[in-house]
C-alpha cells in the first residue's frame, strides 16, 4: 500500500477576504413567474459568463416584480474585490436595463475568511 501525501490547503494566519454583493431588481413588466425566471436566469448567466463570480438568487420566486441576488467573489486582494465589485455593478445595471427591467438597490461588503 503506498501512502498518499496530504495537501493542506489552510494557513494559519492568512485572512481571504470575499467580497459580497446584494442586488435588488425591479421587473415591471413581468406578468407571470415567467416573465421574472426569464431575467433572472438571463442576468445570472450573463455576470457568470463575464465575471469570475459566483451568483445566486436570494429570495423565494413570491412577487413577480422583484428579485434579489447574492454576488460573491473571491481574492487575496481587497483592492482587486473592490474594483470587480464595482465593475459587475455597472454590469449589472446595464444588463437590467437591456432586459427591460430596474436595478433598485444595491450594496456589498467584505466578509473575512
Amino acid at each position: 500500500m503506498v501512502s498518499q501525501p496530504i495537501l493542506c490547503l489552510e494557513r494559519v494566519g492568512d485572512a481571504m477576504p470575499v467580497a459580497q454583493l446584494t442586488l435588488e431588481i425591479r421587473i415591471e413588466h413581468a406578468q407571470s413567474l415567467k416573465d421574472r425566471r426569464q431575467v433572472v436566469r438571463s442576468l445570472k448567466d450573463q455576470l457568470r459568463q463575464s465575471f469570475n463570480i459566483s451568483v445566486a438568487e436570494m429570495d423565494e420566486a413570491v412577487v413577480w416584480q422583484s428579485a434579489t441576488l447574492g454576488v460573491v467573489a473571491i481574492s487575496r486582494s481587497r483592492d482587486y474585490l473592490h474594483g470587480l465589485i464595482e465593475e459587475v455593478e455597472r454590469a449589472a445595471r446595464r444588463m437590467t436595463n437591456e432586459l427591460g427591467a430596474e436595478l433598485s438597490d444595491s450594496f456589498w461588503d467584505y466578509i473575512e475568511s
